[in-house]
């Protein structure tokens, strides 16, 4: 919808998308079957071809393909990818409509699975699909993935939101050290302005990163209980725990020496460029967002792990937050295949194949993060486990576009105007719960 894709590295290419013809309808429909282990007997796909369409491009999409040609080495089935660009229901939806829809599809919001489900355009996942999910992911992960009873989706691939990046000379030069705490990470920005330092480079322009900063705080100041109330609106935007979260937020909004250019400049700055004000102009020293500003680091010379270093976002409550967006991978053609690659990429075995390319973060619990490439992924992975039952999708992403995802309007507006006038809490809830309210009838 609106966030790069996580990148740990590098910069994305632009690549040319795969064709996404193909005769994988021809199969007889199958509740689903498992990969057969290696053995001397016939591979127990072969022969069979599968379509599957994702948006990925460039690397993501190269690392993408490894982990099928080790499923069709396994099954020996034949898989196509086709990419659908950034915009994956204006790709599908006129492919669903001609009844010619992909073996199984990539979607890079849970809100599509509630959506395509209603047009009863997707599958159930087969119960050897179900067996893995119940084995690898936590509940959470299962009822995200579900609709009208059925499961039919899961999380395949994270991008880990609940970070702050840092410019460790600027940290090294005012005495600053990572916070794990909030009001650890309020002092240290403190800290950082005395010694002449904007602490950071907000994004506002961009609303979604606010919306990412309101996640963390709530779920951690809130708690994933009522962080899943405010998610679906059960309770109101006026709640108490949401006026908490916001006077956390103005601790830095009401401090324009926290902010590089004030408000107004942060308003006026979109992402990536906040990345840029860190790293290249070095003018501010943190930039709170998601693993894939590594993709954004670009000419500035920073190194991941050396002057590019990040921590976990500092506890604001009780619970260490860990929010994560991500692709669901569902079934829109009932076959032997379609089923079995999903299974796959829901299993142990295929999330540890993805995880040895780069820019990869599994959800699934029981992928090691020995099997990373780098010491940052494996940093990220982990915190993944460590949190449990903790851990949350991005809530803007499971609401209503409206409200959650539109340039201007919702979610994204009323947080734009609380950052220009942060002393007023109830103003913000009133206008967040006035459009929650119109976006989720």
């Amino acid at each position: 919808m609106r966030k790069l894709p996580p990148i740990m590295v590098a910069c994305l290419a632009l690549a040319a998308a795969a064709a996404c013809g193909s005769d994988s309808g021809s199969e007889p429909a199958a509740s689903g079957s498992a990969p057969a282990a290696d053995s001397a007997a016939a591979k127990p796909l072969e022969g069979m071809k599968v379509e599957v369409a994702a948006k990925w491009t460039g690397d993501e999409q190269a690392n993408f393909e490894k982990v099928l040609k080790a499923f069709e080495e396994k099954t020996g089935a034949t898989v196509t990818y086709a990419s659908t660009g950034e915009d994956t229901g204006a790709y599908l939806g006129p492919r669903i409509q001609g009844g010619n829809p992909p073996d199984v599809a990539i979607l890079p919001q849970p809100g599509l699975v509630q959506q395509y489900a209603d047009e009863n355009a997707l599958k159930p996942l087969a119960p050897e699909v179900q067996a893995q999910i119940d084995q690898n992911y936590t509940p959470y992960w299962k009822e995200l993935g579900s609709a009208k009873g059925q499961v039919y989706g899961v999380l395949v691939k994270a991008a880990h939101k609940s970070l702050v990046w840092y410019r460790q000379s600027a940290f090294d030069d005012a005495g600053a050290q990572p916070a794990s705490t909030w009001d650890d990470l309020i002092k240290n920005a403190q800290t950082l302005s005395d010694s002449g330092v904007p602490p950071f480079a907000l994004c506002a322009a961009s609303g979604w990163t606010l919306t990412d900063l309101f996640e963390n705080v709530y779920l951690s100041t809130a708690g994933p209980e009522n962080y899943d109330k405010l998610a679906k609106h059960e309770i109101p935007w006026t709640d108490a725990t949401v006026a908490t979260a916001l006077e956390k937020m103005a601790q830095i909004f009401g401090k324009k020496e926290f902010m590089l250019g004030g408000s107004s400049g942060a308003l006026q700055t979109d992402f990536p460029t906040c990345v840029t004000q860190v790293y290249a102009q070095k003018k501010a020293a943190m930039v709170i967002e998601a693993d894939f500003v590594a993709a954004s680091l670009g000419q500035s010379g920073a190194k991941v792990g050396e002057e590019a270093n990040i921590m976990p976002f500092p506890k604001a409550g009780d619970t260490a937050p860990v929010v994560l967006g991500g692709d669901v991978a569902v079934v829109m053609k009932d076959n032997k295949g379609a089923q079995a690659l999903v299974e796959y990429l829901a299993s142990k075995e295929g999330g540890e194949v993805w995880a040895k390319q780069p820019g990869y973060l599994s959800p699934n619990r029981n992928v090691s993060p020995d099997n990373y490439p780098d010491d940052l992924t494996k940093q990220l992975a982990q915190t993944i486990i460590s949190a449990g039952e903790s851990v949350r999708y991005d809530m803007s992403d499971l609401a209503p576009s409206a409200f959650g995802g539109t340039d201007g309007k919702g979610e994204w507006k009323d947080l734009q105007d609380f950052l220009r006038n942060p002393s007023d809490v109830k103003g913000a809830q009133e206008k967040l719960e006035a459009d929650a309210a119109k976006a989720f009838k």
